[in-house]
């Protein structure tokens, strides 16, 4: 905050043609964002109060497509609770799994960095390989999971036969979030292991001095000081899980009978599939409004739970 203000307070005291160097150098950056950031997210929401094929002439109908999205729109319903699930199942473990995972690595042990190594490489693996990958994993007929599971039946006498991850309206989105929490669990990972790189190991000699054990510091000292890592990997996590689109498009395409289809394979089908260009603007318009809303709100309850160190 100190810097902001005494960046701005240096700025008032420059000559114009410092200046004018200044919005020269961010020149190329601002035409790029204008022209392929600001123009078209303008455009979308000139599109969304319209009828448009792509081919026929635009037709306006006002907040037509908006009413019919939320009181008509069956399948737009779905895929809405299809992505609110989404994003309850993906963002709370990746955020446990991340912490664990980053507490357990935060150590110096022999060959941590290729530990940490193994854990992150998912994250850089192309999500259309890692899909089609566990397409024969989750497979009920060949899969090594249902292999294991046979395994395991047999062994212990039980009559358990392999779930159909990927063919049943119940299970394809956990088989959904699991490819995308152990494809994007290693970011969170390494995310939390900077934030514990900054915190103090005073706190930690000092709650060792008051008696506290291992889950006591783990509770009263590390989750409060990388709370501000927390807030961070929320708002990060949930507008990706909002935003879901390759996993559930390549490992179900959807199905079946849209139990797995997210808002944007929604928007996808609907511009480039159906032609409905401006129910598909009105569609990606409302998911903006439902994360804008809840990233106020996170950023409001940050000053009851985000302790940052002074």
């Amino acid at each position: 905050m100190e810097k902001s203000t005494r960046f701005f307070s240096q700025w008032g005291r420059w000559s114009s043609r410092q200046q004018s160097e200044g919005y020269l150098f961010l020149l190329p950056s601002l035409l790029g964002f204008t022209a392929f950031v600001l123009i078209p997210v303008l455009i979308s929401l000139v599109l969304s109060f319209t009828e448009w094929n792509l081919i026929q002439p635009i037709n306006f109908v006002g907040f037509e497509n908006y009413y019919e999205l939320l009181t008509a729109d069956r399948i737009f319903l779905k895929v809405a609770g299809n992505t609110i699930i989404y994003v309850i199942l993906i963002v709370p473990v990746q955020l446990l799994l991340g912490l664990i995972l980053a507490v357990a690595l935060n150590q110096s042990i022999r060959g941590i960095i290729w530990y940490r190594l193994v854990i992150f490489m998912p994250v850089i693996t192309n999500i259309v390989a890692v899909a089609i990958v566990f397409q024969f994993f989750l497979n009920r007929d060949f899969g090594i999971a249902s292999g294991w599971i046979w395994q395991i039946a047999d062994a212990t006498g039980w009559a358990v036969a392999p779930p159909d991850w990927l063919n049943s309206q119940e299970l394809s989105k956990s088989a959904v979030a699991m490819l995308t929490i152990w494809k994007n669990v290693g970011f969170s990972m390494v995310i939390y292991l900077a934030g514990l790189q900054g915190v103090p190991e005073s706190l930690y000699d000092a709650a060792r001095v008051d008696g506290a054990g291992n889950w006591q510091r783990f509770f009263h000292v590390t989750v409060p000081m990388v709370s501000p890592t927390t807030f961070f990997l929320i708002i990060i996590q949930m507008i990706g899980a909002f935003q879901l689109f390759a996993e559930p498009y390549v490992l179900t395409r959807g199905g079946p009978a849209q139990s797995s289809l997210s808002v944007v394979q929604y928007i996808y089908q609907n511009a480039f599939e159906y032609g409905l260009m401006g129910k598909a603007a009105a569609i990606a318009w409302l998911l903006f409004l439902v994360i804008m809303i809840l990233m106020i709100v996170l950023t409001w309850s940050q000053r009851r739970w985000v302790h940052y160190e002074s």
